[in-house]
């Protein structure tokens, strides 16, 4: 495809005036560039009618999008479109901040995350994301490593290519990626729903966790990756590489190092759920699927279970089950917890609150309305950060904590955040 010359100029349907700048990069299927759109700066995706098989129906897809609007602030959506000539066309998009990065960087160790929270913040955006696109209607058509910008420091995350994401039952036209996609679509049986992407998901949230696929151990190794090898791994006979009572399809030494290194540093209930995601069971099954928010509330539960070891290891203290810091071996000891509904939270000096934990089934994992600090005989007291004032039980008598006030945590206290209550244990 010919590039757009810099100083271009195109028109959009909402006679909005675009000015092509300099070429940001360019895939299978068009070419992004940075351009002035009617005075703001923006990205625009530009694609060659002639290089798809159905070029009006991708065009109307982006159309019913652009309409609909973006699921969240979180995705670099489509927001206008030029005219489709038969030949060419484009859509408006924001541009990527620079401090997001590629996610197939991450994958190949080019970029690393800057602390572990950060990592559990980018499971969490990317199944936030999810969450907000099916709660929308829609399902993706070509997922793959190139749809997610994340920052290393904050694990803040930015969806894009957003083009091919179409309503439920409705097909954009492209195919997509075989390792990426649920095993019934790799044997023609399945088109995109909510029950695939949740298949495609839980190979994300692999990915992230470990830069393996979770069906790519040494039966994903051919001297050359042909259709009908594809299709086997990935469609027909599809094996965890974890999978507890199959082994033929284990990580191998020396090629899959993140998964055979990072596997057992993950809490044990997340390595149960990737098992359970990557069952043969779930596989051929897709009603059984993990959802959203299951995988939602789990990463929830880790980020709240991240303690750094006087030694300063760092790694994950599971309420359920002793464990001690991979470094200097030393067993994680808590004076206490605040236990919620659905959540037990060690208390330590870096313990924070949020939304989903104070108040009663909210999923606001960023909204923070608690914080624990160490107070000078080497207890804990938590600070009131949210927009209610909480009440305070303990020995028969209640008290009010307003908001940036803090109360000492004692065994056997508990705290009324107004719609759901926690217990400290």
């Amino acid at each position: 495809m010919a590039d757009l010359p810099k100083g271009y100029s195109i028109q959009t349907k909402n006679f909005k005036k675009v000015v092509v700048g300099e070429k940001l990069g360019e895939g299978g299927q068009g070419a992004v560039y940075k351009v002035d759109y009617d005075g703001s700066p923006k990205a625009l995706k530009w694609y060659s009618g002639k290089k798809m098989k159905n070029p009006d129906k991708f065009y109307e897809n982006l159309e019913n999008n652009i309409k609909k609007g973006k699921p969240t602030q979180a995705f670099l959506w489509p927001e206008d479109i030029t005219e489709h000539d038969g030949e060419a066309f484009g859509y408006i998009m924001d541009l990527r901040p620079p401090e997001y990065k590629d996610f197939s960087k991450f994958l190949i160790g080019k970029e690393g995350f800057a602390s572990v929270t950060a990592m559990v913040n980018a499971a969490l955006h990317i199944t936030a994301g999810f969450r907000a696109l099916h709660n929308k209607g829609y399902s993706y058509q070509d997922l793959n490593d190139g749809n997610f910008f994340i920052n290393p420091k904050t694990g803040g995350v930015l969806i894009c290519d957003n083009d091919n994401v179409s309503e439920y039952g409705k097909n954009s036209g492209i195919a997509g990626k075989a390792r990426y996609m649920a095993p019934e679509i790799v044997v023609g049986k399945g088109k995109p729903n909510t029950y695939t992407d949740r298949f495609s998901l839980s190979v994300v949230l692999f990915l992230l966790w470990t830069n393996n696929h979770p069906l790519e151990g040494k039966n994903g190794c051919p001297v050359c990756m042909d259709a009908a090898h594809e299709k086997k791994i990935y469609g027909t006979n599809p094996v965890f590489m974890f999978d507890p009572a199959d082994d033929s399809n284990r990580p191998v030494q020396g090629l899959h190092k993140g998964a055979i290194s990072r596997w057992p540093f993950l809490p044990e209930y997340l390595r149960k759920e990737f098992i359970k995601a990557f069952s043969k069971e779930l596989m051929s099954e897709p009603a059984k699927r993990i959802i959203d928010q299951e995988w939602l509330r789990l990463f929830i539960r880790m980020r709240g279970e991240i303690f750094k070891c006087s030694c300063g290891g760092v790694y994950f203290a599971d309420p359920e089950k002793a464990n001690s810091c991979p470094e200097c071996k030393k067993a994680a000891v808590f004076l206490c917890y605040i236990k919620t509904r659905r959540y037990n939270i060690p208390v330590h000096h870096r313990t924070k609150l949020y939304a989903c934990h104070t108040e009663k089934d909210s999923e606001d994992f960023e909204t923070l309305t608690g914080k624990v600090a160490v107070t000078t005989d080497g207890g804990f007291e938590l600070k009131n950060l949210s927009d209610k004032n909480w009440m305070i039980a303990e020995g028969g008598s209640v008290s009010p904590l307003a908001w940036r006030s803090s109360v000492m945590l004692k065994k056997g206290m508990s705290i009324n955040f107004g719609a759901d209550t926690a217990e400290i244990t």
